[in-house]
C-alpha cells in the first residue's frame, strides 16, 4: 500500500512526466528533460536520427535516454500538437455551427410569425368578401408590409432628431428580426457552415431591400466602426461627410449624413442621400446602427457638380450587432432605398428597381468585408508578393475609385466634357489637374487627364463570362503599344506619345496573383506583358510593361453582381502611393437569369474549336441551345485613361476615341462568340480575324502536306468535310499552325497540340513560335527556315520544347510545311508542324 502511494505521488509531482514508448513502457522524463525537448521541438519538430544524436551528446540531462526513446517522445508530441489543433478547429466548426442554428431557429420563428399573419390576413379578407357584395366591395388589398411614408420633420431642430431616432430604431428592427418585410431567399445563396451568411431580398416593399445575416469573428464596436465607415467597403460610394453630431441616451449618438454615391455607367445620374444616423445599445447588450433619410433639402453637392446627382431615400435600414457566446458577434443587416428609377433611361431602370443588385452591392458587399477583415485578423489570410492585406485593400479601392471618378467624371473633380466628333459613340472628358484622384503625387510633367468613356447594351452575354475572357485573351482586345504609352507618361519618361521607342510586343501575358477575399469574388493581381525593343542601341534594354488589375464578378450564380475588369499601368517594384491612372471594363446584369435550366450554362465556354466538334454535325442547334439560355440583358461601360502634354491635348483626344473604338468593336465580336443564343453556326469554327474557316484550314493543311510529302497526313478512309475535321483533331501526333509574320504566332493546333502546349485554342493565338522551343531547338529553327522556305518542307531532329505552363516535352522528330491557300495560287498560308511522339519529360 505504501509502495502504491509513492508511485501515485511521483506520477503526480511536477517534475516528473511519463511518456509511453514503442515498447508499450513510461519512460519519466524530469521537467529538466522536458525543457530541454520542447526547445528543440520549437525549433525542429522532426529532427533527424543525427540531430537526436547530436541533441544526447550537446545535452547532459539527457544523456541517460536511448535514442529511440527519444525518437518517440518527439513522435507522441507531434501527435499530441496535431489532436490540439483539430480539437481548436472543431471547437471553431462547432461555435459556426451553433451560431448559425441559432440564426437559422431564428429565421424559422419570424417565418412562423409570417405565416401566421398572413393566415389571419387571409381569413380576414374571406370574411370580407363573404358579407359584403362583390359589386360595392373594394377587394384590393393593402399589405401588411408596406412602409409608412415620413412626414415632414425639422431635420434642424435637435429636439426633434431624438425622436425621428427612437422612430427609426423601432421600425429597423422590426426589419430585421421581425415581419415588417416580406422576405424571401436571396437567389443561388444558401446556408450552410461554410457560407457568409443567410441573405434575403424584398419580395413586395416599397422600393428596394435585402438583408442578411451572419457569424463574424469580431467584437461588436470593432464592427461598428468598420460597417459606419462606407466607402471602405462600399465601391460606388464617393464619399460621407458628417454634417453635425451629438450624443443621445444609452451613451449613442445622433449624426446627420451626407452621401454621394456614384453612377454605376455613363447613361445615369449619380444619387446623394441626406440621412439621420442613430448609434446605440439595447438593453440585451446588442449594438444598432440605423438610419434612414431625411425630409427637406439638406445639404448639396457643390453646385458643379450639382446637375450629375439625383437625391434618393433611404428607408429604416442599419445594422443590429450582438455579442456571441464564445467570442465574435451576430450581425443582422437591412439595406432599404428608393433609388428614384424614374430619372434613368427606361432600359436602365430594372438595375434601380432591382433588390438583388442591392444585396449584392452593399447588403452582402459590407458582411463580405467584415469577414475579411476578422480572418485578415486572425491571420488566416495569405498573400503574394510580401504586401500586407491592409495596403492591397487600399490599392483595390483605389482603383475602384479612379475608375469610378472616370465614369462620373465630376465637375468638382475639374473634369470637362470635349466636344465630339460628330458621333455621340464615345464620350471624351478632359481633367487639366495635375494630381491624379487616387493619389497625393502630384504628376508636373502631364498637361492632364483625358478620359475616353462608353456604354452599351449587350444581349443574352453572361457578364462573368465576358469578364473572364478579357480578362484571359487580353490580345483579343489590347493594343499593348496604348498600354506603353500611359506606362511611359506616368513614369515622366521621354518616350510620350508620339514619338515613343519602337517596342515589339509578343502578345503574352503572365499574370502573378497578389490575393483575393475569401469567397474569390475579387481578385488583386498584376500583369506582366512582355515586350522588346526593335532598336539596336538598347536591343537588351527590357520594355515590359506591368498593370496592377482587379477583377470581380466571375461567378455566374451570382445574381445581381456587377461584373469589373479594371487595370492601371505601374512601376515594376510599385511603391504602396504609387500613381494609379485606372481603366477597364464594368457590365452590369439589367436582368436576372429565370429558369433551371440556364444555371447549367457551361462556365467555360469560349471560342474553343473542341465544343463544336464533339457535337457533331447532326446536331440541332436551334433545340440543343435552347437548355444553354441566357435570355438577359446588362449594360457594358468601358473606360480609358490617357495622360497627355499641354501641346498634344487634341492628338491624344484622337487617338483616345479611335482606341475605345476599336476596343468595343472587339468586345461587340467577342461578345457574339460566347453569346449562347446569339453564335452564329460559323462563327465559332473561326480562328483569328483572316484565317479561314477550321474546316477550310484542315483541309490546307492536309493537302499541302501530301504535295510535299508524297504521303497522307491521314487514314485513307477521311472523307467529307467534316470527317477530315475530325480526323485532324484527333490526330495522335501534335499538330499546330503559325502565322508568317514578322514574330510568327499560333493560329490552330489539334487536340494533341493543345494537351502538348496545355493551352485552349483562343489562348494559343497569344504564343509565338519562339516561346516553345529551347535554345538549341530555335537554333536548327533558324538553320531550317530558308530550307522550309524555298524546299517548302524540312524534318527536324528530336529535341525539346517547352508548354505555356514551363514543362519540359521531348519529341523524336518534327516535320515543318509550307500551307498552301488553294483559292490562291502558290499563295502560302502558314506554317504547319507535326510533331511525332512527343511526352512530357
Amino acid at each position: 500500500m505504501a509502495m502504491v502511494a509513492q508511485q501515485h505521488r511521483e506520477s503526480s509531482s511536477g517534475s516528473i512526466t511519463k511518456h509511453l514508448d514503442s515498447s508499450g513502457k513510461y519512460v519519466r522524463y524530469t521537467a529538466e528533460q522536458v525543457e530541454a525537448l520542447e526547445r528543440v521541438y520549437a525549433e525542429c519538430p522532426k529532427p533527424s536520427s543525427l540531430r537526436r544524436q547530436q541533441l544526447i551528446r550537446e545535452c547532459h540531462i539527457l544523456s541517460n535516454i536511448e535514442p529511440k526513446q527519444i525518437k518517440v517522445w518527439f513522435q507522441n508530441r507531434r501527435c499530441r500538437e496535431k489532436q490540439r489543433k483539430e480539437s481548436s478547429r472543431l471547437q471553431t466548426v462547432n461555435r459556426k455551427l451553433s451560431a448559425m442554428n441559432k440564426l437559422l431557429m431564428e429565421e424559422n420563428d419570424r417565418l412562423q410569425k409570417q405565416v401566421s399573419q398572413l393566415v389571419c390576413e387571409n381569413g380576414y379578407m374571406r370574411q370580407q368578401l363573404q358579407s359584403v357584395s362583390a359589386a360595392t366591395t373594394d377587394v384590393s388589398c393593402e399589405s401588411v408590409v408596406t412602409t409608412p411614408q415620413h412626414s415632414l420633420r425639422d431635420a434642424n431642430n435637435p429636439a426633434g432628431l431624438l425622436p425621428i431616432a427612437e422612430e427609426t430604431l423601432a421600425e429597423f428592427l422590426s426589419k430585421a428580426t421581425g415581419t415588417a418585410v416580406d422576405w424571401v431567399p436571396m437567389p443561388g445563396m444558401k446556408p450552410g457552415p461554410d457560407s457568409v451568411g443567410i441573405f434575403a431580398i424584398s419580395h413586395s416593399c416599397s422600393g428596394v431591400a435585402a438583408r442578411a445575416c451572419g457569424l463574424v469573428s469580431l467584437e461588436p464596436t470593432k464592427i461598428a466602426e468598420i460597417l459606419k465607415d462606407r466607402p471602405s467597403w462600399f465601391r460606388d460610394c464617393r464619399n460621407v461627410e458628417v454634417i453635425t453630431i451629438f450624443p443621445a441616451g444609452n451613451g449613442g449618438t445622433v449624426e446627420l449624413l451626407y452621401t454621394q454615391i456614384y453612377a454605376p455607367t455613363t447613361l445615369a445620374p449619380a444619387r446623394d442621400l441626406w440621412t439621420l444616423r442613430y448609434t446605440t445599445t439595447l438593453d440585451n447588450g446588442s449594438l444598432v446602427v440605423c438610419e434612414r433619410s431625411l425630409s427637406g433639402n439638406g445639404p448639396g453637392p457643390n453646385p458643379a457638380a450639382a446637375s450629375q446627382f439625383v437625391r434618393a431615400q433611404m428607408l429604416p435600414s442599419g445594422y443590429l450587432i450582438r455579442p456571441c457566446d464564445g467570442g465574435g458577434s451576430i450581425i443582422h443587416i437591412v439595406d432599404h432605398l428608393n433609388l428614384e428609377a424614374w430619372s434613368a433611361p427606361e432600359i436602365l431602370r430594372p438595375l434601380y428597381e432591382s433588390s438583388k443588385v442591392v444585396a449584392q452591392k452593399m447588403t452582402i458587399a459590407a458582411l463580405r468585408y467584415a469577414r475579411q477583415l476578422a480572418q485578415e485578423t486572425s491571420g488566416e489570410v495569405v498573400y503574394g508578393l510580401g504586401r500586407q492585406p491592409a495596403v492591397l485593400r487600399t490599392f483595390s479601392q483605389r482603383l475602384c475609385r479612379g475608375f469610378n471618378d472616370a465614369i462620373n467624371g465630376f465637375g468638382d473633380d475639374g473634369w470637362s466634357m470635349l466636344s465630339s466628333d460628330g458621333a455621340e459613340d464615345v464620350i471624351v472628358a478632359v481633367n487639366s489637374r495635375k494630381n491624379l484622384a487616387t493619389t497625393s503625387i502630384p504628376l508636373s510633367s502631364l498637361g492632364g487627364i483625358l478620359c475616353a468613356k462608353a456604354s452599351m447594351l449587350l444581349q443574352n452575354v453572361p457578364p462573368a463570362v465576358l469578364v473572364r475572357f478579357l480578362r484571359e485573351h487580353r490580345s483579343e482586345w489590347a493594343d499593348f503599344n496604348v498600354d506603353a504609352f500611359v506606362a511611359s507618361a506616368l513614369k515622366s519618361c521621354p518616350y510620350t506619345y508620339p514619338g515613343m521607342r519602337p517596342t515589339r510586343f509578343t502578345g503574352s501575358q503572365i499574370i502573378m496573383p497578389l490575393g483575393h477575399t475569401i469567397e474569390h469574388e475579387e481578385m488583386l493581381e498584376v500583369i506582366r506583358l512582355e515586350g522588346h525593343s526593335i532598336g539596336q542601341e538598347d536591343a537588351f534594354m527590357p520594355r515590359d510593361i506591368h498593370l496592377l488589375q482587379m477583377c470581380s464578378g466571375t461567378d455566374e450564380n451570382a445574381v445581381g453582381a456587377c461584373s469589373e475588369l479594371v487595370f492601371a499601368p505601374i512601376d515594376e517594384m510599385f511603391p504602396d502611393d504609387a500613381p494609379l491612372l485606372p481603366s477597364g471594363f464594368r457590365i452590369i446584369p439589367l436582368e436576372s437569369k429565370s429558369g433551371d435550366a440556364q444555371d447549367t450554362l457551361n462556365a467555360h465556354r469560349t471560342l474553343d474549336l473542341a465544343s463544336s466538334l464533339e457535337v457533331g454535325p447532326a446536331r440541332n442547334s436551334a433545340s440543343g441551345d435552347m437548355a444553354y439560355c441566357y435570355s438577359a440583358r446588362s449594360v457594358l461601360t468601358i473606360a480609358f485613361q490617357f495622360p497627355f502634354e499641354d501641346n498634344l491635348q487634341d492628338n491624344v483626344a484622337t487617338m483616345a476615341r479611335q482606341y475605345v473604338r476599336s476596343v468595343v468593336s472587339s468586345v461587340q465580336r467577342v461578345a457574339m462568340a460566347i453569346s449562347p443564343t446569339g453564335m452564329n453556326p460559323t462563327l465559332g469554327a473561326k480562328l483569328s480575324p483572316g484565317s479561314p474557316e477550321a474546316v477550310t484550314l484542315s483541309h490546307w493543311i492536309c493537302q499541302s502536306y501530301s504535295y510535299h510529302m508524297g504521303t497522307e497526313l491521314l487514314r485513307a478512309d477521311s472523307s467529307g468535310d467534316e470527317s477530315v475535321l475530325k480526323n485532324l483533331w484527333q490526330h495522335q501526333d501534335a499538330i499546330l499552325c503559325c502565322s508568317l509574320k514578322s514574330l510568327p504566332v499560333f493560329i490552330f493546333a489539334n487536340k494533341a497540340g493543345l494537351d502538348m502546349l496545355e493551352t485552349t485554342l483562343v489562348a494559343l493565338q497569344d504564343i509565338s513560335l519562339d516561346k516553345i522551343f529551347d535554345e538549341p531547338g530555335r537554333k536548327v529553327l533558324l538553320s531550317e527556315f530558308a530550307k522550309i522556305m524555298e524546299q517548302g518542307f524540312a524534318c527536324l531532329p528530336g529535341g525539346i520544347c517547352m508548354s505555356t505552363m514551363g514543362r519540359h516535352i521531348s519529341y523524336e522528330q518534327a516535320i515543318a510545311w509550307k500551307v498552301f491557300a488553294s483559292s490562291e495560287e502558290n499563295a502560302v498560308h502558314c506554317l504547319a508542324f507535326s510533331f511525332i511522339n512527343w511526352s512530357f519529360v
